[in-house]
């Protein structure tokens, strides 16, 4: 295995000047969500020049390829990248940065895709020394509902066999280049978008009585929901309900017909999270009658609570400690954000664990994901396509 392990960091060095130069193209060329036409062209077109057979078009703009090696039957082993960009203006001066105005690649997916191109480099060149067969998903939509895993999986990514088990990587600035997060059991919460209209009877604001107000009721809606976090949740259940858009769009002395509420609610237990969902209707429904209005609550349901399963990552741990060795290799908490490579771990086996970004001596490296000015050390990529090769094989 020792021998392996330097096999595979001696090409992640030998790749690494290739697998750079594709990450900064597609940076470059962000491409918004359900549009990753020529990213996906792209990385077609980068494994076909490494002789690994695609097949292109599922959900859209998704790839999957499969690489073999000896008694390819004996066991399947997926690792997954998404590609899609955020709606975001970049603002660092770099000589790739983002060339589509309003398009950036905030949240590091132009990372993932190369890294996985690069550990499907190294696998097809080693194809000789490991078993079984490695399925590579290259996916698109991560960022927007209802997440581009949940449409390949729908589209038959999966149909002839379901793979033994699935890994994806995520960037983490929070670590720097070089070390790796885990964590076994849940790890990332769900995500429900709520999309809430209260209807009143607009009218003069110095004549309130003639008007049912929708502004009032919205705003007391918006207190009463927090109910549902604060006293029908177990204390020891974290669970996050949020607003982040209210649109009135009346008038310092104009009562308007209507409130528009959007919000998200997260959590990490899907019983509490169909029992959250029915208490929050219920309530907003009793609520805003009793008042005088109407009131229209739709939740659309996002992603599924995130669970790395406990045996794959205790042995992807013990392999990330062999391969980076143990002071590299971090524990991690718990997260309310959410990922749709949830959808792979409620149909398979699944760890999905974070890759450091960061330097500590440049902070220009040192932004959160979804920023404007995130970039990366790109020494990560050396650890990203070398240690995804590493757990596939391992």
């Amino acid at each position: 295995m020792t021998n392996l392990i330097n096999r595979i960091k001696q090409l992640s060095e030998q790749y690494f000047t290739d697998v750079l130069a594709m990450r900064r193209h597609i940076h470059m060329h962000p491409e918004l969500s359900y549009q990753e036409a020529e990213t996906a062209s792209f990385v077609r077109a980068q494994l076909e020049r490494a002789g690994i057979p695609c097949q292109t078009g599922i959900a859209g703009h998704g790839i999957t390829a499969f690489i073999t090696g000896k008694n390819p039957e004996s066991r399947l082993i997926a690792l997954r990248a998404d590609m899609d960009a955020l709606p975001i203006q970049e603002q660092n001066d770099v000589a790739y940065k983002s060339k589509h105005d309003g398009i950036m690649h905030a949240c590091g997916h132009d990372v993932h895709t190369s890294s996985l191109l690069g550990a499907a480099l190294i696998l097809h060149e080693l194809r000789n020394e490991w078993e079984g067969t490695v399925q590579l998903v290259f996916q698109p939509a991560e960022e927007v509902l209802p997440g581009g895993a949940s449409l390949m999986l729908k589209d038959g990514l999966f149909a002839k066999r379901t793979p033994d088990s699935i890994f994806g990587q995520h960037v983490y600035p929070e670590l720097p280049a070089g070390k790796v997060g885990m964590r076994s059991g849940v790890y990332m919460a769900s995500t429900d978008e709520l999309y809430v209209t209260v209807k009143g009877r607009g009218g003069h604001g110095a004549k309130p009585e003639r008007n049912i107000d929708p502004v009032l009721i919205a705003s007391h809606l918006i207190v009463a929901l927090q109910q549902v976090v604060s006293r029908w949740s177990s204390p020891t259940m974290p669970s996050v309900l949020s607003f982040g858009k209210v649109i009135a769009n009346g008038a310092t002395n104009i009562i308007p017909n209507e409130v528009r509420l959007e919000g998200t609610f997260r959590t990490f237990d899907e019983r509490w999270r169909k029992e959250a969902h029915r208490r929050m209707v219920a309530l907003a429904e009793g609520l805003v009658k009793g008042m005088g209005g109407e009131v229209d609550f739709r939740i659309e349901v996002g992603y599924p609570v995130l669970k790395n399963d406990v045996e794959l990552t205790e042995k992807a741990r013990l392999s990330a400690i062999a391969y980076l060795g143990e002071s590299n290799v971090c524990d991690l908490d718990m997260r309310m954000t959410a990922e749709d490579f949830a959808y792979y771990g409620h149909e398979m086996p699944g760890c999905f664990y974070r890759l450091g970004t960061s330097n500590p001596n440049n902070d220009s490296k040192s932004f959160s994901i979804h920023h404007p000015r995130f970039d990366i050390d790109e020494e990560a990529l050396k650890t990203g396509m070398g240690l995804m090769a590493w757990l596939a094989v391992n």
